[in-house]
């Protein structure tokens, strides 16, 4: 008997809402697994060569990591999820009632910050306010500083091998069929991933950066295993033709 296919997903955690109350999980299981993935390389940023021409440097001298973005399109469909009623019977009432929106919901929830409340309106017009108190203009509170939000660090779930920290950084949504409340029951999204590097994540502050770092070093070890389990026979006949150093 063929086991269960996994399906992919994505996971983040959503503003604590206080009282001491945990951060609340937001796990999008990918309903039906996309057919085709692009997994896009940028070459690592390469250093400002030294100003004396004298001085020897490394053309293949970097900065950082390579970048790295994962691209697919989601399918959504509310009557396929219907039918899962006997596996997943809250799915199935929710996609009775709102179709795919509760879904396509916690998709969209990715790409907003999650703002502290000195960050909120009230934080802005403060600004603004003490700017004027101190004779400026409004154009000269934008150099107060005031708190910002971070999106959701998120974690882009792709079998055992592969669990990476990502940011959307695209999503493009097609809605094509409609129930009577004109929900949503048929969605085709483009989604984005831009996997964090170190650097990136050193500069975070949610509570998901050490788990977003241990996700990272956790995927580009295997990475690494697995390009050492590629230097099998076949390999040794190829280095076998690379002439030795004098």
């Amino acid at each position: 008997m063929v086991g269960a296919v996994l399906k992919g997903a994505l996971i983040s955690f959503m503003p604590s809402p206080g009282l001491g109350l945990p951060s609340l999980p937001n796990v999008t299981i990918f309903q039906i697994n996309p057919e085709t993935i692009t997994h896009a390389w940028t070459e690592a940023t390469a250093p400002q060569p030294p100003s004396d021409s004298k001085v020897k440097y490394s053309p293949l001298a970097v900065a950082g990591v390579p970048g790295e973005s994962f691209s697919f399109t989601l399918m959504l469909d509310s009557d396929e999820q219907q039918a899962d009623v006997g596996t997943d019977p809250i799915g199935a009432g929710l996609a009775l009632i709102s179709g795919v929106y509760t879904r396509l919901a916690a998709l969209e929830l990715l790409q907003f910050p999650a703002n502290p409340p000195s960050s909120s309106l009230v934080g802005g017009v403060s600004a603004a306010a003490s700017a004027a108190g101190a004779g400026q203009s409004a154009s000269d509170s934008q150099g107060t500083q005031v708190p910002i939000g971070e999106v959701p660090v998120v974690l882009f779930v792709w079998g055992p091998l592969r669990i990476v920290p990502v940011r959307v950084t695209a999503l493009s949504v097609t809605e094509k069929l409609f129930d009577a409340l004109l929900n949503p029951t048929h969605v085709e999204a483009q989604i984005t991933l831009t996997v964090l590097t170190p650097d990136e994540l050193a500069a975070i502050q949610s509570p998901m950066a050490g788990i977003a770092n241990t996700a990272y070093s956790y995927t580009q070890g295997l990475r690494a295993a697995q390009a050492l389990a590629n230097l099998g026979e076949s390999a040794a006949s190829i280095l076998g033709m690379i002439p030795a150093a004098l």
